[in-house]
C-alpha cells in the first residue's frame, strides 16, 4: 500500500513510522503532485490554523477535494479530523469560521478538551477492537454532532472521539503516539478495499 502523510507540519514522523512498522510504503505530502499514486492519505494532528495556512500557501484544498472524491481513504488525527470536517466549531469569534474539507459528515469542536495541560492518556473502547486502545489526547477537539451516513467508532466520557464515513476515518487523538499499530492497521486496510 501507498499511504500518503500530509507533512506540512505536526506529527507526520510519527504516521510514517507506524505504517512503516505495518509494512506500508509511506510518502511525505507536500505539494499536489505528491499525491499521485497513492491508496490513502493521513491528515496529522498539529496546530490546524497552522494547517490552514499552509493549505493555502500550498494551494492544496482543491488537489485534496480531489483526492476524496477520487474514492480513496483518509484519515484526520486530532488538528487532521477538524480539517476533514464538513464543520468546525470553537474557533475564535474574532476570526472567520475555519474552513475544512468536508470529507466527513460531522461538526468537531477545536479544544474541547482543555489546554496542553489538560493532555491525558485514556483506554479506549474501540469498535472492531478486542482491547481498548491507548488513546492521547493533546488539546483535542471533540465530534459534537454526527451526519446521518457517519457512524461513532468510540467514545470517550460520552463524546464521539473516533467516526468513519465510508472510506473516511476521524479521530481526536493521536494514535500516532503509542506503540499500538491497530488503528493504523485498520486504516490501510480501509484503504485497500476502497482500492480494490
Amino acid at each position: 500500500m501507498n499511504i500518503g502523510i500530509l507533512a506540512l507540519q505536526g506529527a507526520f514522523r510519527e504516521h510514517r513510522h507506524m505504517l512503516e512498522r505495518l509494512g506500508a510504503h509511506a510518502r511525505e505530502v507536500r505539494l499536489a503532485q505528491d499525491l499521485e499514486g497513492l491508496d490513502g492519505l493521513i491528515l496529522p494532528g498539529g496546530e490546524s490554523t497552522t494547517m490552514v495556512r499552509l493549505l493555502n500557501e500550498y494551494d492544496l484544498w482543491q488537489p485534496l477535494r480531489d483526492f476524496h472524491a477520487s474514492d480513496r481513504a483518509l484519515w484526520g488525527t486530532c488538528a487532521g479530523a477538524i480539517l476533514l470536517a464538513r464543520q468546525v466549531t470553537g474557533g475564535s469569534p474574532s476570526l472567520p469560521p475555519q474552513p475544512s474539507l468536508g470529507a466527513i459528515d460531522l461538526t468537531i469542536q477545536r479544544n474541547a478538551f482543555g489546554r496542553q495541560v489538560d493532555s491525558f492518556t485514556a483506554p479506549l473502547e474501540i469498535q472492531g477492537l478486542d482491547t481498548p486502545f491507548p488513546a492521547v489526547f493533546i488539546r483535542a477537539p471533540v465530534i459534537t454532532e454526527l451526519g446521518a451516513e457517519a457512524e461513532a467508532l468510540a467514545q470517550w466520557d460520552g463524546q464521539t472521539v473516533l467516526a468513519r464515513q465510508g472510506n473516511v476515518l476521524a479521530c481526536s487523538f493521536h494514535p500516532e503516539l503509542g506503540q499500538d499499530t491497530r488503528l493504523h492497521s485498520l486504516f490501510l486496510d480501509l484503504a485497500r478495499n476502497a482500492a480494490y
